[in-house]
């Protein structure tokens, strides 16, 4: 089986256009299985049944682990044994009916309006010498409603200013285009006066040193300025996508805009900011009605 894994991770690497990350999630997934198996004597993929899907997945219980993770690791056990049998490894495929565990959908914490304009003036006048590039950064992820990923691999000749575009690559590269607010534009031209010029020069974010700005650096600088001002139990860079949805469907956007706007497949998808806004309303209402 192991072997097997490894074939499958090289042919969603090149042919399928999953990001680097998604890849590495499939593999951790894949090995946590195989490791498994391997625990109970099941090394070819031939002798795994629905039983032993099943004994994972009361193992993965009894890790505590959360059932949307849960979901994840058997929908990336599911594609792996759909990419088996079509490539005749088994005969039959015995997995693809194995439901997911009911998972009660987490409302997406964001941040209040007024907060945010705090935020950016806070990261502004900071003393960080990166101050110009990281409030740029968080401009274009909540402008623009961007992934972390989309953001750090911006290239120069993606930003259309005389158009108010950005050209984003998203999930399986696929390319949209996003409109481009002034501020953002403001932002990012005086991002631009002081934009590094030694290195990497294709890319949009360079750090002071010429450096291409990447993920892991983006989480540091934003989970730093977000636990001074806000009390939010997640401080990652996605709640700014998450607070750019909610903002636009609750100043009366249109929501198959907005999922054109975030990128997603599926307009389900970005039904979870109705429910968003419908929380938010409620939360006025008690606050506000007398006959609440």
């Amino acid at each position: 089986m192991k072997n097997i894994i490894r074939l499958y991770l090289k042919e969603i690497e090149s042919t399928k256009g999953y990001s680097p990350l998604t890849i590495k999630a499939y593999g951790e997934d894949l090995n946590q299985f195989y490791s498994f198996c391997e625990s109970l004597s099941k090394i070819e993929i031939s002798s795994v049944n629905e039983r032993t899907i099943k004994l994972y997945l009361v193992h993965l219980n009894e890790l505590k682990l959360e059932k949307s993770s849960i979901s994840r690791k058997l929908s990336s056990i599911r594609r792996f044994f759909s990419y088996a049998f079509k490539k005749e490894f088994i005969s039959k495929n015995l997995i693809a009916y194995t439901k997911n565990p009911k998972v009660k959908r987490k409302l997406p914490e964001v941040i209040p309006e007024d907060l945010y304009t705090v935020l950016i003036k806070s990261i502004y006048n900071s003393e960080d010498k990166n101050n110009i590039l990281q409030t740029a950064v968080i401009e274009v992820l909540y402008g623009c409603s961007l992934r972390v990923s989309e953001a750090c691999n911006l290239l120069l000749k993606d930003i259309d200013f005389s158009a108010s575009i950005i050209r984003v690559l998203g999930k399986g590269n696929k390319t949209r285009i996003v409109p481009l607010g002034e501020l953002s534009k403001i932002i990012i031209l005086k991002y631009f006066k002081v934009r590094a010029k030694d290195k990497n020069q294709n890319y949009l974010f360079l750090k002071s040193d010429g450096s291409r700005v990447l993920s892991n650096y983006v989480y540091r600088f934003v989970r730093k300025y977000l636990s001074a001002i806000t009390d939010l139990k997640k401080k990652s860079p996605h709640i700014f996508r998450h607070s750019s949805a909610t903002h636009m469907l609750n100043h009366g956007a249109d929501l198959t805009a907005i999922k054109e706007i975030l990128g997603h497949s599926n307009l389900s998808t970005t039904q979870i900011y109705t429910q968003v806004s419908i929380e938010r309303l409620k939360s006025v209402y008690k606050q506000a009605h007398p006959k609440s």
